[in-house]
């Protein structure tokens, strides 16, 4: 099953410092530069490991990042004992190729995986069928019906309010700490020319030394072509 698709950062990053921070105003993408004033949905950013739970109708299998990921023993336990053929069949029937992508997170996973839970679990952010990504509604649908949690919308709007908001830190909805970040698409899902989704991402750590020289301001942006974007999806 398809591994999960990298994410982009929102803006380029500094050449200047080793790729250490951001140069605002200069989208990684075109496509956010031209959809920054329109409304975006917004989804805590979790801190963990990338998973994924897949169901080829009969039977079910874990993965991480990519096949080759090494996979806490005891999260691939919480795994198998939360999505069993029964219920996968349950809630998917016998199609198949369907595929749950989601963050293992929980103490002993990242620095302050305690945060969020004292022993590991699953938290559910993307759903694949086929080719279709499905929408939200049907992934909080298809969380409650598994009775697993799902990363939270936790606002909407614009790429430049997105910017503002996550520099100025945003609490977790799990508990009083510091959300890692946000993940953001199109309130309608759009997708670029060669089929990749639109959908971005920035980090509270993006910004806590910001030493971006040469960086434009976020209300005023530059297409220039200076850096590089950021895509890894964790």
């Amino acid at each position: 099953m398809k591994e999960y698709h990298k994410i982009q950062t929102v803006f380029k990053r500094d050449p200047e410092n080793n790729y250490r921070t951001l140069l605002e105003g200069q989208f990684s993408r075109p496509e956010f530069e031209f959809l920054a004033a329109c409304p975006w949905v917004w989804t805590e950013k979790v801190d963990g490991t990338n998973i994924r739970v897949m169901w080829d109708g009969v039977n079910v299998s874990f993965g991480g990042k990519t096949d080759n990921a090494q996979l806490h023993a005891q999260l691939v336990q919480h795994l198998r004992d939360t999505f069993t053929e029964d219920l996968m069949m349950k809630v998917f029937g016998a199609e198949g190729d369907v595929c749950l992508y989601g963050e293992g997170c929980g103490a002993g996973i990242q620095k302050g995986g305690g945060n969020y839970y004292q022993d590991k679990r699953f938290v559910l952010f993307d759903v694949r069928v086929g080719e279709w990504w499905l929408q939200r509604p049907d992934v909080d649908d298809i969380a409650d019906k598994m009775e697993i949690p799902c990363v939270p919308v936790i606002g909407q709007g614009t790429l430049f309010e997105l910017v503002s908001a996550v520099r100025d830190g945003i609490g977790s909805t799990w508990g009083p700490f510091m959300a890692e970040g946000i993940v953001a698409r199109p309130a309608t899902e759009l997708c670029a020319r060669n089929g990749q989704r639109i959908i971005t991402k920035l980090k509270h750590k993006d910004f806590a030394n910001e030493e971006n020289k040469g960086g434009v301001d976020a209300k005023d942006p530059d297409s220039s072509d200076a850096g590089r974007s950021s895509d890894n999806p964790s």
